[in-house]
């Protein structure tokens, strides 16, 4: 299980880099791909389309460009709904702060790369957190998230409030737990905490995620 995400948190580090994540949407499926098990980041995990900005990109053009070159597919920067901002945690030896975008897909045949990509498939999200938790795939933690809020529909293409999420994390037994802004315990990094919910459990046994109406990333 990839730990860029989940490990307790530390200081310093590299600062985060840009990048750009996409949610293509067909037929009440999303697409995933596939990561080359011999990179170093996420290496065999299952992702959607994107990487880091290049130069002055935006983190829109990142996401046109990074599409293209990691599936084939041509989307176009205005119809990009970004619906979160993901920020890897101090102390890691990458860190990212990654614009997720969500859009309708365009037509055409998904072509991957065969280096850093090596498959895709489209998949109706609950049925991908279902593999996940059969151990038939790995998600990074945001791809997880993104996953159970598409199945939930609580995404939605229009666009709407945008998530800045920098987890806090928190061994617990069995794993960790990824606290997220908006949750009572966030600023205290305390599972115990009374309040409004907004987490990951990234346990050995399972994972799930919580989040009560109204909490606020």
């Amino acid at each position: 299980m990839s730990d860029e995400w989940h490990r307790a948190s530390g200081s310093g580090g590299p600062p985060p880099a840009p990048s750009a994540s996409v949610v293509l949407v067909r037929d009440s499926e999303v697409l995933l791909l596939r990561r080359n098990t011999t990179l170093a980041f996420h290496g065999g995990a299952w992702v959607f389309p994107g990487g880091r900005c290049d130069g002055t990109e935006t983190p829109a053009q990142a996401a046109v460009r990074e599409t293209f070159e990691e599936a084939g597919l041509h989307v176009q920067a205005e119809q990009l709904v970004r619906f979160a901002r993901w920020t890897t945690p101090e102390g890691r030896p990458r860190r990212f702060v990654a614009d997720f975008f969500l859009t309708d897909a365009p037509e055409g045949e998904v072509v991957v790369d065969g280096g850093e990509i090596v498959e895709a498939r489209w998949w109706r999200p609950s049925e991908a957190l279902k593999a996940r938790d059969a151990g038939a795939l790995v998600l990074p933690p945001p791809t997880f998230v993104t996953l159970w809020r598409l199945a939930h529909g609580q995404l939605a293409r229009d666009g709407g409030e945008v998530d800045e999420i920098l987890p806090v994390s928190v061994p617990v037994s069995g794993g960790t737990c990824a606290l997220y802004p908006g949750d009572a315990g966030y600023a205290t990094a305390s599972v115990d905490a009374r309040g409004r919910r907004h987490r990951a459990w990234l346990l050995d046994a399972g994972w799930r995620y919580e989040r009560d109406v109204g909490s606020k990333a």
